[in-house]
């Protein structure tokens, strides 16, 4: 490879690091062409996935800042899935195609950041999708929402209890013959609302 060609290769990978959330660096010794292929469409838009040569990627990683742990293991046939998309997607994809394919080896990777090994890979791929999560999340909220409207709801009721409870409570109280307060203007008596709770 001439000079220019290795410069513009290492540019290029350089930013495919800044540009990705995450990177996942593999072996794929043993691996078709055909089954890269395979492997690249079943990772789709969450990550692409690309041979690079060792000594360029070190030098492209140190040049994007990405932690040297991550380069310590480029050796031996190397591929590594940038991850444009979906990390759970990328992870889950990659944990697939090896559980299949066993001549694919995850040998680590970086996460914003974070140095990750393939223990941590892992479990990220046992994740629920980001989608899933959201929608989980978004149920959580409209229930919350409905239990928020349903106690909003009952507080005119309460209230209409405890004023009847009251005024009950004020009609005994003149038939026995002894003097009725007037009740504060800002709320109830406490002896009266202890009453409306039960």
């Amino acid at each position: 490879m001439a000079r220019a060609d290795k410069v513009a290769a290492v540019a290029e990978m350089t930013e495919r690091f800044q540009g990705s959330s995450g990177a996942v660096l593999t072996e794929y010794r043993g691996l078709s062409v055909a089954q890269l292929g395979e492997l690249r469409r079943s990772l789709g838009e969450h990550a692409t996935f690309a041979v690079v040569k060792n000594t360029l990627t070190k030098i492209a990683a140190n040049d994007a800042g990405v932690a040297p742990e991550l380069t310590e293991l480029l050796s031996g046939p190397s591929a590594i899935a940038f991850v444009r998309g979906d990390v759970v997607e990328a992870a889950k994809g990659l944990r697939d195609f090896s559980r299949a394919n066993p001549f694919l080896v995850i040998k680590g990777g970086v996460l914003d950041g974070k140095v990750m090994t393939p223990d941590e890979i892992a479990k990220l791929a046992d994740l629920e999708s980001r989608e899933v999560l959201l929608a989980k999340l978004a149920g959580a909220m409209k229930a919350s929402a409905s239990g928020a409207a349903a106690t909003f709801a009952a507080l005119p009721a309460q209230m209409a209890r405890l004023l009847a409870a009251l005024q009950e409570k004020k009609g005994g109280e003149a038939e026995g013959g002894e003097p009725i307060a007037d009740a504060p203007t800002d709320g109830p008596p406490e002896d009266a609302a202890e009453a409306g709770d039960g």
